[in-house]
């Protein structure tokens, strides 16, 4: 058995449905279950979401106000008044302002933009920067990707005499702006036909009402905001992100080339991986550390020279903020396992003086990632008395309705059930710990605590063709519910597993089902190559992606996860160094037998010595339970009736036979019938026969061992056909006729040359067999009950 590392949630498609799209759109099987399974289970969806590049962007003025803002922008741009673009540190409000600055330079306009610092002013509209604004000769304010929480902020904006058009798309709260517009598809009794586009779409809609036309050139910037921000890439959306990808891979913008160039990416090989793994994180870097503003210079620049510069800036940038993630991190899992252990917290709230609020939220996903628990982590600020913070959740707990219960400790808070930002008094850090613990252990079980891998289709080897890998990219570009699929193929046999890289940590594995084979790469997964047995049923987890090499293309799976149902068998047996294999068995699973106190310092065991289960008889053996461990089987047992026991009341997960044995009997002689009666015709030629004196002459007359003679010897002895005194050998007149198997000794014999020859000289497929059917015969007897 191997147990997944997460709880598998596979989508089951309706048949009827997914054979319907085959037939209409001739795709292939696997295809049309993943359509099927996001919902997309007509043709006329299934087509509109293959081929997004051929639907149309939705009219800009069905966004309420939007006539009155390109009015009121027009008039300023014809009366030459100064306006302000007010956007936002991370990368969809950079994208955002400048799209926005683009669209305006475009019609003349006279603009400036201003993004906030994060740290000295935080986030959206504040009182000190409109009034700088004012005093610069501001008399129009346009907010990309933040502004409609600004009530204060744009009463005050009116007070100065300067006009608000908002642009946003958080969600609103229960009392909006008396700004001159509000462009928002989520603005209360909103008609316009998608809600969720991210911040730079919402401004990418108006420079299209702006300019009367498709700002198509605007699109490769769009393209980041929008994966950046985890918006969902579905509906306008994943047309403005799939023209964006296209636009990207020939962008003319010298400051995207120049960063692209920093990340070491083709341009031809563009895609949404590249935005959000690549691009995103590199303009994040520049408003997590300090001011945003060279971010959007350089996504504007025209000059080689500041391109390069502001290229190489960011990717020193990115690189700081990589290093200070790290060690916050490092600090942040120290610090949890030495005062909030885990196993006793069902919340992780972590705090320390002078982490950098920049990158907190990224420092609360990794310690979700490694401890799977809702993580809050703060950053403490001694002189203002007051712990700033982000917080990540598992699913299952709603992370805002429960900080929503501690509004009365939490001054400052925000976001949704997955994430969320607050601002609290350090006096209340602690309490805050203790309320949010005391929400979890309520709402959630210890199944919870296990992360879950949300499996989009479960297929067949050979359902994995070319032509299926060519159509599923179709589905792309991936993101928010539309992830990149993962596939679950189940009950494969292993062909091939060997380790790879230079430590060894990865691994290639080629898997068959039914002659069909599929190559698959597990980065990080090494490891499996000792917890897969030879003929054991895989079930494997992961995206499927072409592998091209050598000119040569095949479909290939990255593994993410991987569970064996059955128990297992590994084959130890003559393995010289068995320490380091023990080290690797998970302590609280591992369970080690011995049928004899001599093989613990015959294999030099003496450091697991608690740990091991000395069982020297049958009901010892009855009363020990082994479900669901891994069972190391460390020397033979005395006979076979004693591992019938063992297995038949337990059933290991796995069994590790490693069948240690001091003096083995199969290679020494079992006489023979023919040996034995020999030897009898021998004593009574003899009479008498001195075995101490005349053994070894004997048995190397005759080809044996001495120890063979002493052997025939005992068996006549307890048949009562001789007698010995003093090493001399009698023949006893006579003699009651028995039959061999009547001695102890000869019964003893034979059954521990079958025991060896049934475990320890078997083959591999031979002991697994043998095992299974003590197995099977439990199996058969609680069936019986």
């Amino acid at each position: 058995m191997l147990t997944a590392k997460t709880r598998w949630d596979v989508k089951r498609p309706d048949k009827n449905k997914v054979d319907q799209l085959m037939k209409e759109l001739d795709i292939s099987p696997l295809v049309a279950s993943l359509l099927v399974n996001r919902g997309i289970d007509t043709a006329r969806a299934a087509a509109a979401f293959l081929y997004p590049e051929k639907q149309p962007f939705h009219d800009p003025f069905l966004l309420d106000d939007m006539h009155r803002a390109i009015e009121r922008i027009q008039q300023a741009v014809r009366n030459e008044e100064h306006i302000l673009v007010f956007g936002d540190y991370d990368a969809d409000g950079v994208s955002s302002t400048t799209v926005m600055m683009s669209a305006l330079s475009q019609i003349g306009a006279k603009a400036d933009f201003y993004i906030p610092n994060r740290f000295t002013e935080g986030y959206g509209p504040n009182k000190n920067a409109f009034c700088l604004a004012k005093e610069k000769g501001v008399s129009l304010i346009i907010t990309v990707d933040n502004g409609i929480a600004a009530v204060e902020e744009v009463a005050l904006a009116n007070e100065l005499g300067m006009d608000v058009i908002i642009t946003d798309h958080h969600e609103p709260g229960p009392t909006l702006p008396e700004a001159l517009a509000i462009i928002h598809p989520k603005k209360p009794g909103s008609t316009y036909p998608f809600r969720d586009l991210a911040g730079v779409g919402v401004a990418f809609k108006l420079a299209h009402a702006l300019l009367g036309e498709v700002p198509e050139h605007l699109l490769d910037i769009v393209a980041i905001g929008t994966i950046a921000d985890l918006v969902p890439l579905t509906g306008e959306n994943r047309l403005l992100a799939a023209k964006g990808i296209e636009q990207l891979r020939d962008t003319k913008r010298i400051g995207l080339r120049a960063l692209l160039k920093q990340c070491g990416t083709n341009l031809s090989q563009v895609n949404e991986e590249t935005v959000g793994f690549a691009i995103a994180p590199r303009i994040n870097a520049v408003g997590r550390l300090g001011d945003a503003a060279p971010a959007v210079r350089l996504l504007m620049t025209e000059d080689e020279a500041e391109a390069h510069e502001l290229a190489k800036k960011t990717e020193m940038l990115n690189r700081e903020r990589q290093k200070l993630v790290n060690e916050m991190t490092e600090e942040a899992v120290a610090i949890i396992q030495e005062q909030f252990p885990p196993e006793k917290q069902h919340v992780l709230v972590v705090a320390k003086e002078g982490w950098n609020v920049g990158v907190i939220g990224i420092v609360a996903s990794r310690l979700v990632e490694q401890f799977y628990r809702p993580t809050i982590v703060l950053s403490i600020d001694p002189e203002k008395g007051i712990a700033k913070g982000s917080a990540r959740s598992i699913q299952g707990f709603d992370l805002f309705a429960h900080l929503s219960k501690c509004r009365d400790i939490l001054p400052h808070f925000g976001g949704h059930p997955m994430a969320a930002g607050m601002t609290l008094s350090l006096e209340d850090v602690d309490e805050l710990r203790e309320r949010l613990n005391a929400f979890a252990k309520e709402a959630l079980t210890e199944e919870d605590f296990i992360p879950i891998t949300s499996i989009d289709a479960a297929c067949s080897i050979d359902d994995i063709t070319l032509g299926a890998l060519e159509q599923i990219e179709k589905l792309s570009p991936f993101g928010t519910e539309n992830p990149r699929p993962l596939i679950l193929i189940e009950d494969a046999s292993v062909q091939s597993m060997r380790r790879i890289g230079a430590d060894q940590s990865h691994i290639k594995i080629v898997f068959e089902q039914d002659g069909a084979t599929l190559e698959c790469v597990g980065f990080g997964y090494g490891y499996l190559h000792d917890e897969i047995a030879p003929n054991a049923k895989v079930s494997i987890v992961g995206s499927l992606s072409v592998n091209e090499w050598n000119h040569l293309r095949k479909p290939q799976l990255m593994i993410c996860d991987a569970a064996v149902r059955e128990w297992q068998l590994f084959d130890i047996r003559g393995i010289q160094h068995v320490h380091s294999l023990f080290s690797l068995l998970p302590a609280d699973r591992r369970r080690f037998i011995a049928f004899g106190q001599e093989t613990i310092g015959a294999l030099r065991l003496q450091s697991y010595r608690e740990e091991i289960d000395v069982i020297e008889a049958i009901e010892e053996a009855k009363r020990l339970s082994l479900d669901g461990s891994y069972v190391v089987l460390l020397d033979l047992p005395p006979t076979l009736e004693m591992i019938k026991v063992l297995l038949s009341y337990s059933l290991p997960a796995r069994i590790y036979a490693l069948f240690y044995q001091r003096e083995t009997h199969f290679f020494s002689t079992l006489p023979t019938r023919d040996h034995f009666k020999w030897f009898y015709a021998f004593l009574m030629k003899r009479g008498t026969f001195h075995l101490e004196k005349y053994g070894d002459e004997l048995a190397r007359s005759r080809g044996w061992t001495k120890e063979t003679i002493r052997f025939m010897v005992q068996v006549f002895l307890e048949l009562q056909f001789v007698t010995v005194d003093n090493g001399i050998v009698s023949l006893v007149p006579n003699p009651k006729k028995r039959d061999l198997a009547e001695s102890p000794t000869y019964r003893l014999k034979q059954a521990q040359l079958e025991l060896e020859n049934m475990l320890l000289y078997s083959s591999y497929e031979q002991l697994k067999r043998t095992f299974s059917e003590i197995k099977a015969l439990r199996t058969y007897e609680e069936a019986k009950m």
